[in-house]
């Protein structure tokens, strides 16, 4: 039998993933991120991974800009809009190395993780999100 393997999943399919994992959030959380833009590129930028430390671009799947919102007060209006980057490519070498789970539970789980960053949760508190959204 003859396999036909199609194209690697584009910046739009991981957008649409990350939609879609997003709308699967508690509503609890999804009433706080309104104002988060969501945006996939291919990589970091080489600003962004020199102001982190990171030399290799593949080390860095996603990125939560902004101010967490227990840090947020009014002398932050007027800031940049929150935002939460995940980065195409380290993404899908990371989800390729793993072999144990879908596309679509890898992406949530980055961007959960993300959007943890903007609530301050705990590494615990991302883990059980992540569950609450898989289900």
């Amino acid at each position: 039998m003859e396999r036909t393997i199609g194209m690697a999943p584009s910046a739009e399919d991981i957008e649409r993933l990350a939609a879609l994992a997003w709308a699967r959030l508690p509503a609890q959380f999804c009433a706080h991120l309104d104002d988060v833009l969501l945006q996939v590129e291919d990589f970091a930028d080489e600003a962004t991974l020199a102001a982190m430390g990171i030399e290799d671009p593949f080390e860095l799947t996603g990125l939560y800009e902004g101010i967490p919102l227990g840090e947020k007060s009014l002398a932050h209006s007027g800031t940049m809009p929150d935002r939460i980057r995940l980065f195409r490519r380290p993404m899908l070498d990371e989800w390729a190395a793993r072999g144990d789970e879908t596309l679509e539970h890898f992406v949530l789980h980055v961007l959960v993780h993300e959007i943890g960053h903007h609530f301050g949760l705990s590494d615990e508190d991302m883990h059980a999100l992540e569950e609450l959204a898989g289900d």
